[in-house]
């Protein structure tokens, strides 16, 4: 019952005995007036008016006390339905996600902050399907570079530089035999710390100093991307064991810290260095080559990584992307040969443009 209701009942019953005459008709016995039960008199009717206001306050509040409950039921209602909307979503989330692992959909990532994956298109308009490089990364290397050019060493820091670099092959050699892609896999580990760690220190000098790189940064880190995807690329032809990871572990923490410390005190012997590594690797892929044409391993098709990034037929071998690889080693050759002889000739690469773009 509603306290209005409540209150209309009450006068009711109230204003017979109040406002009525001094007894009521009753089958038992008559009934004192409300006023004489209230002592009769002003102090009477002022008592009589207390309890009316009293009543009246009481009705207030209960009426108070039914607003706040229904705004807390309303409260609750409207909670409830944020949990289940948010119950909605998670479980939304969760069959999106099922569906990535089945490989049915992508997820789609709604951030705070305003930033949605993009979708991209390859020139033939299907969806890009590689987040490791962009479209517009890919590229179709010269493969029509000079392959024989090497740098003959006649002062003592070339000659360091070059025998330090020969010493290096010979473990190499017996370690890996003729399994050129667990070999390979372990040169493009190696060849892409040097690109990084002279981008890296070349980044901190242009901050320290207050001066432009002359886009050597860009160039050597562009070097240093370069050989991680020869790497993303070779993991689909072979997979190494355990002692090969093992290897290139050692090897890796090993070199950075040399190459690094060497970087710090002569540049021109860092990049002379890279210069013989390429080399080498040069002359490492002209042997793996080799053995694909004699059948000695089989020319299987080329990764679907390797036909995007270097714009490849559809119908490509294994040896279409070595042949590419050993082309991009070429150009890393001249890149290295060709900064150091510019810290030989006494200056710094910000005084030399850089080769940006030479592939």
């Amino acid at each position: 019952m509603s306290s209005r209701a409540a209150g209309s009942v009450l006068l009711r019953h109230l204003a017979p005995r109040v406002f009525g005459p001094g007894s009521a008709p009753s089958a038992a016995a008559p009934r004192p007036p409300l006023l004489a039960l209230a002592g009769g008199g002003e102090r009477g009717a002022a008592a009589v008016w207390v309890r009316l206001l009293s009543t009246s306050a009481a009705e207030r509040a209960v009426e108070q006390e039914e607003v706040a409950a229904s705004k807390r039921n309303a409260g609750s209602t409207a909670a409830a339905k944020v949990e289940a909307a948010a119950s909605k979503g998670n479980a939304g989330s969760t069959a999106a996600a099922k569906e990535t692992r089945d490989g049915k959909k992508g997820i789609v990532v709604s951030s705070y902050w305003g930033i949605e994956p993009s979708k991209l298109l390859n020139k033939d308009g299907v969806e890009w399907k590689w987040s490791c490089f962009r479209p517009w990364e890919a590229y179709k290397t010269d493969t029509s570079i000079d392959l024989s050019r090497h740098h003959e060493p006649k002062v003592l820091l070339d000659k360091i530089a070059y025998w330090t670099v020969k010493s290096l092959r010979f473990p190499t050699d017996i370690f890996f035999q003729r399994r050129y892609g667990c070999r390979a896999m372990m040169l493009e580990t190696v060849a892409a710390v040097p690109g990084m760690v002279g981008g890296m220190l070349l980044h901190l000098r242009s901050l320290r100093r207050f001066e432009h790189s002359g886009g050597w940064i860009r160039v050597l880190l562009e070097e240093a991307e370069n050989e991680r995807m020869h790497l993303m690329t070779f993991m689909e032809v072979a997979q190494p064991r355990w002692y090969d990871r093992a290897l290139v572990l050692a090897v890796q923490g090993v070199f950075f810290n040399v190459y690094f410390l060497g970087y710090l005190i002569s540049p021109k012997f860092a990049h002379r260095v890279v210069g013989y590594l390429e080399e080498e690797a040069i002359h490492s892929y002209t042997e793996f080559l080799k053995d694909l044409e004699d059948g000695k391993i089989d020319n299987v098709p080329a990764p679907a990584i390797a036909i995007d990034y270097w714009q490849l037929p559809a119908n490509a071998t294994l040896k279409d992307v070595v042949t590419m690889v050993r082309a991009d080693e070429a150009h890393h050759r001249d890149v290295n040969h060709f900064a150091s002889d510019i810290h030989f000739q006494g200056m710094e690469l910000k005084q030399a443009p850089a080769p940006v773009g030479y592939h």
